[in-house]
């Protein structure tokens, strides 16, 4: 998304640098020539507002770390966009005679240069400003990118831990299904024993009275 302002933003150095132009040529001419200049510069002043919208919108839709950025230079595009609209304005409000207007010819196109080189200056440095953010962007998505993969590399090991404690759970009741059988088992078991072990308690004392009887009878 940074990218869609970066082009604005190149379209609109190039126009500010193109109005500039305009501007000094329109303080060189006269008459009809000097309005066709005018006419230009404020076709160009339209466009530019233009870009300046696209771009606050765009600006608008970015995180908010860019989006700070990115509006503190947008102010000085606005700025810079001021001062041309008042540069056309003064020009086209321009009505010397003729010797007045050459010393103001004189002055314009010194101010002309220095505004230019100010604007250039400026533009070189909102460039830079950009390169750096468009950097911090770019180490900002790196990480966030970075932080994804491990987000995603834990939820992966939560979801198999989570499967290992069900499939632990299901042995648990697995295992207490099976002692729970197993004790039942048992207690049927002791059951059965102690009922044998009377059953053959009863069986020796008739045995052993049995034979007392025989050894009785066989003696008398």
């Amino acid at each position: 998304m940074a990218g869609v302002f970066e082009n604005y933003e190149r379209q609109y150095c190039e126009l500010s640098a193109n109005l500039t132009k305009k501007c000094r040529a329109a303080t060189l001419v006269d008459g009809e020539q000097k309005k066709q200049r005018l006419s230009e510069a404020k076709v160009g002043l339209d466009e530019a507002e233009t870009l300046i919208r696209k771009m606050d919108t765009e600006a608008r839709s970015l995180q908010p770390n860019v989006r700070a950025v990115l509006l503190a230079k947008l102010r000085e595009y606005k700025s810079d966009l001021n001062n041309l609209k008042s540069e056309v304005k003064r020009i086209a409000s321009t009505n010397l005679n003729q010797a007045a207007r050459d010393e103001l010819l004189e002055s314009g196109m010194a101010d002309a240069k220095m505004v230019s080189a100010n604007q250039r200056e400026r533009l070189l440095m909102s460039t830079e400003k950009l390169n750096k953010s468009s950097d911090r962007v770019r180490e900002s998505r790196r990480t966030m990118l970075e932080t994804e993969d491990l987000g995603v590399s834990i939820l992966s090991d939560l979801h198999q831990q989570r499967q290992a404690l069900l499939h632990a759970d299901n042995t648990l009741h697995g295992v207490d299904d099976n002692v729970g059988r197993s004790k039942k088992i048992m207690t049927a078991m002791s059951r059965r024993m102690s009922r044998n072990k009377y059953i053959i308690g009863f069986i020796v004392a008739v045995l052993v009275l049995s034979i007392i009887l025989i050894l009785y009878f066989k003696l008398k």
